[in-house]
């Protein structure tokens, strides 16, 4: 099998590649691509893979079988169509098919059987919205769902690599006593501050992030009229989002059993007592679940703590797993591991 990664030099293409290789995926052959050609090439499996220009006719030239994109909106909307009329299967990190009609919004976890025969284009959802939807996912059948509401606190890496360089150099600059300065990447300096706007603003104070939030979580969940409310803000965090969760649902349920759900369900790991914390779970692929409670005797109002690594399980694992699910469907013709 033969994989292209474009925006392989950045923060997810660079996890996209590290997971490839941990989760042992059959390829022959790696293409590594940028916005342009790089002097210094990307080591994949031992073997430095040079780095060129994602260009429409040097990838369809290439004839990967299988194209991650980790890079721009733009980048998608211009090339991934193309790739797909050409029987390139595109597994897309940016947001720009995530609510096509025509693509299915996969989390392995929850809902595998979205994907059927014929798809070409698979977007990975919002790193934020994965990590809810795998936590929401079991209580679902148990209890049904009528209302999420969701507070987030989104890690500077959400934002790329330039999210991580920031929070790093405003971190040198308070250790050597300058002044930080604002770079641009967050709408306020984020050392020793929490910023609660991720992306711009609609006309009702909505932002960008949490309007994502709440359509993709209806779509990957299959629940369209579920009313979902978030607000989402970045805290000087690296790695690993967190998010306050209230939930209520449909159906008389007890901390009992949603707790058995939790503990059942795959992708989560729950923990009954104490707390998790975003350093506990970076590097893994596994959302946390803890803080488990009613509001006050409800039986039907909930809260919960939930904690999960978005450039692994919120980005890259999740794109390769929908590879994984790609072969176990014989939807692509596997290989040996090179």
């Amino acid at each position: 099998m033969k994989v292209g990664v474009i925006g392989a030099t950045g923060l997810v293409g660079t996890m996209i590649l590290r997971v490839l290789d941990e989760r042992k995926i059959p390829v022959d052959e790696l293409f590594a691509y940028a916005s342009r050609d790089r002097a210094e090439g990307v080591v994949f499996r031992g073997k430095t893979v040079p780095v060129m220009a994602a260009t429409r006719e040097r990838v369809i030239s290439d004839r990967p079988d299988v194209v991650f994109f980790a890079s721009s909106d733009d980048a998608s909307a211009e090339l991934a169509e193309a790739f797909a009329a050409e029987g390139i299967f595109v597994i897309d990190n940016s947001a720009t098919f995530r609510m096509d009609p025509r693509c299915p919004l996969i989390i392995p976890e929850v809902n595998p059987h979205t994907l059927v025969t014929g798809q070409r284009i698979f977007p990975v959802a919002n790193c934020t919205s994965i990590v809810l939807c795998v936590a929401l996912a079991p209580v679902v059948p148990v209890a049904g769902l009528r209302a999420v509401r969701v507070a987030t606190y989104q890690a500077v890496s959400g934002a790329g690599r330039a999210g991580v360089e920031t929070l790093e150099a405003e971190e040198r600059a308070a250790f050597e006593g300058r002044e930080g300065t604002l770079s641009g990447t967050f709408a306020a300096p984020i050392l020793r501050n929490v910023v609660p706007q991720i992306g711009s603003f609609d006309e009702r104070g909505d932002s960008g992030e949490e309007k994502k939030v709440v359509a993709e979580t209806r779509k990957m969940l299959g629940l369209p009229n579920l009313h979902v409310a978030a607000t989402t803000v970045r805290v000087p965090v690296y790695y690993a989002h967190s998010e306050a969760v209230f939930f209520e649902t449909e159906r008389d349920t007890s901390v009992a059993e949603l707790a058995r759900a939790f503990s059942e369900a795959e992708g989560v790991v729950f923990h009954p007592t104490g707390i998790v914390t975003p350093r506990d779970v970076e590097g893994t692929d596994l959302v946390h679940v803890a803080r488990l409670r009613p509001e006050s005797d409800s039986k039907r109002d909930y809260q919960m703590w939930i904690v999960g690594d978005q450039v692994r399980k919120g980005a890259a694992t999740n794109g390769v797993q929908i590879l994984e699910l790609l072969l176990q469907k014989g939807m692509l013709q596997e290989a040996p591991v090179a």
